[in-house]
């Protein structure tokens, strides 16, 4: 798995290209990933076909969306997109889907967002937003959505989050497998050692898998 930041200039706006932000086909990661956004790239073979694939998350960088701070920061409040390309024998890679209503961005200057993408050994891809506020906050949320393809698209096998107090320091990892239909969730004290964790395991619903792109991850 490789994953890197790229950064470019300013473009025009949003609106007009996101529909047509990724191209069909490219003879190379370089030519698929769009010049005029911030991206996260990630290598990895999702379908296992023994050729690497890729996934872009890419958020435009359209002025009509964007706010300097007084101390030359800038914010980006465009909307990523995300975008998978499936290898190919020949080196190309084809576009499988965008999503545009999926990967969160940041919508205010109080709230940072983070997102951490992978794809590991077995093909299996990892999604994760985290958020930082600010100001107006004592707790901190991260989660990890974990998709497989199979049968012909992405589906969500599991999720995990985490929760943390920064006031009274505890701490709630939940972890769901939407395979085995299990929960574990377990409730721990960061600030006191003498706090043992508490470990439950419940069952969830066996409903159908969720499709990548059915809703916004949080």
């Amino acid at each position: 798995m490789i994953a890197l930041i790229v950064s470019a200039g300013i473009a025009g706006a949003q609106g007009k290209f996101a529909k047509s932000l990724f191209k069909a086909s490219g003879a190379s990661v370089v030519d698929v990933v769009p010049a005029d956004c911030d991206s996260i790239v990630v290598e990895g073979d999702l379908n296992k076909d023994g050729f690497k694939d890729v996934v872009i998350i890419a958020t435009p960088r359209n002025p009509e969306n964007m706010q300097t701070r007084d101390d030359g920061y800038v914010y980006n409040f465009n909307k990523p997109v995300m975008a998978v390309y499936f290898g190919s024998e020949s080196g190309t890679y084809s576009l499988f889907k965008q999503y545009f209503n999926t990967i969160p961005g940041q919508e205010d200057e109080y709230q940072s967002v983070d997102i951490d993408l992978r794809i590991n050994d077995k093909g299996v891809m990892r999604i994760s937003p985290s958020y930082f506020n600010s100001a107006g906050s004592s707790d901190s949320d991260a989660s990890v959505y974990v998709f497989r393809f199979q049968n012909g698209d992405f589906y969500l096998i599991g999720k995990d989050t985490k929760s943390f107090s920064r006031y009274s320091g505890e701490s709630t990892e939940v972890s769901e497998n939407y395979l085995t239909h299990k929960r574990q969730t377990i409730i721990s004290n960061m600030f006191d050692d003498s706090v043992k964790p508490k470990e439950t395991w419940t069952k969830i619903p066996a409903d159908p898998l969720e499709k990548l792109g059915a809703k916004m991850l949080e």
